[in-house]
């Protein structure tokens, strides 16, 4: 019989293979689109995005969650390739019980077992870095434990280097936009979503945004159990966001405007964004049988932005609201868009329009009428794309990225509760007396206080 570590060392060699399979695949593509564009054959979009999307999958590792942040960008890649990334999920396959032994032994020591009052031979859950599983403390408090898979740094190393063959093919073919500042920005946020212990910085920063608001729970971070490449939390019991999906509209309005808060409050007031607003980061816990708040669960994702960024988002928004263009290109320019002319700012609008549009309106509505959550923002982003492909490359600045992941995916959020908010003066009421030098104030004294640095 095959033994438990020959099957986990074949599946190391099996992810190896992946990669070499994935690149093999990814050159194949090349040449074909290259022979095509050579010759003049007759190329098919849907075909090829397909081809990508399959190879890609092929790793079903931390790839997809680049993928997927891809996915959101407007003409990042081409539109039919972002409706194939985005249904592409993270799927690595959970680690057995002997390689969790020894992963736990190297990360904890050979008496691991003894520091836990119990900990679950099997995952609670298994996504794109690490998996986790439910254990308690010496004490009896209940925690969960999340361990990064083995050799993540070089997978995901190899990872980036197939998302800068993917951009690097459509730079080639298709360039609308100038995707370097992307890729920076791509490696440098999930490079750090693999040390965990600015993971657990993360963690103590938004508890102490929140150490005051009863509707939104932080874990706590057990330091004793946590290290690079595991953290130990407490865990914080709730059900999904989608159990509520036909609950009346009071109780999906609640959860929606405290979802809102959850991610423009720390953004508002100290420059800080969860990048990530997956459907898994989040549960809701209840007071009896009603909803009361919301457990934000994971902190990989998290950027932070230099204040002049915050003020250029304040703004945009008071310049769309007003109609004062000067103010409005003044933002572009402090996001770090270059180049700018009346076209480009017309097309940039047409984004912003989206992005902001359920906050200049000053009435009850949902965040976009008519809108499944898998389509949400794609007509905007094909109007952009059109327009983008008669004004060349554009090069799309690094803090764009994680702004706009966020803002889609907090909008797939509200479409999958079907919310009815004024979202207007939902947002006024976070940018209220907004001073960039109170911000600065804030930002330092907490990155100070949690041991953190501002990112680059």
């Amino acid at each position: 019989m095959t033994s438990s570590r020959d099957r986990e060392a074949n599946r190391i060699t099996a992810r190896i293979g992946r990669y070499a399979k994935v690149g093999s695949n990814m050159s194949g593509i090349a040449a074909k689109l290259a022979a095509g564009k050579l010759f003049g054959w007759d190329q098919d979009p849907a075909k090829n995005a397909t081809a990508i999307a399959e190879s890609l999958g092929e790793l079903k590792g931390p790839l997809m969650k680049v993928a997927q942040l891809l996915s959101t960008i407007p003409d990042a890649v081409p539109p039919e390739y972002a409706a194939e990334l985005a249904s592409l999920q993270a799927n690595a396959p959970p680690m057995g019980w002997a390689f969790v032994k020894r992963r736990m032994r190297a990360e904890l020591g050979a008496d691991w077992e003894s520091r836990f009052g119990n900990f679950e031979k099997e995952p609670a859950a298994a996504a794109s870095l690490g998996q986790v599983h439910r254990a308690h403390d010496l004490a009896g408090n209940r925690l969960a434990c999340k361990l990064q898979y083995p050799d993540m740094d070089s997978a995901v190393e190899a990872d980036l280097t197939q998302f800068g063959m993917l951009l690097a093919l459509h730079r080639r073919f298709r360039p609308a936009i100038e995707t370097s500042e992307i890729a920076k920005e791509v490696g440098a946020r999930l490079r750090e979503e693999l040390d965990y212990r600015r993971e657990a910085r993360h963690a103590a920063l938004y508890a102490n945004v929140f150490s005051e608001d009863a509707e939104i729970r932080v874990p706590v971070i057990c330091e004793e159990l946590s290290t690079r490449r595991l953290l130990s939390m407490s865990w914080l019991e709730g059900r999904p966001l989608l159990a509520y999906r036909q609950e009346k509209l009071e109780v999906r309005n609640k959860i929606a405007k405290i979802m809102f808060k959850a991610w423009w409050h720390p953004f508002a007031h100290y420059g800080v964004i969860h990048g990530d607003p997956h459907l898994g980061n989040y549960t809701i816990f209840e007071d009896g049988t009603e909803p009361a708040g919301v457990n934000l669960l994971d902190y990989g994702c998290v950027r932070v932005f230099p204040p002049d960024f915050v003020q250029g988002v304040v703004d945009l928004y008071h310049g769309l609201l007003e109609g004062d263009q000067a103010r409005v290109v003044a933002a572009y320019e402090i996001w770090g868009f270059e180049g700018l002319n009346k076209d480009l700012i017309e097309t940039l609008n047409i984004w912003a329009s989206f992005i902001f549009g359920p906050l200049l309106s000053d009435r009850t509505r949902t965040i976009a009428d008519g809108v499944s959550p898998a389509s949400y923002g794609r007509r905007e982003a094909f109007k952009v794309h059109q327009s983008l492909k008669e004004l060349g490359p554009v090069k799309i600045p690094r803090y764009f990225v994680f702004m706009d992941r966020a803002a889609i995916g907090l909008g797939s959020v509200f479409l999958h509760l079907r919310a009815e908010l004024n979202f207007h003066q939902l947002f006024n009421a976070q940018i209220d007396g907004f001073e960039k030098q109170t911000l600065i104030d804030r930002q330092s004294n907490q990155l100070k206080l949690c041991g953190l640095s501002s990112q680059e």
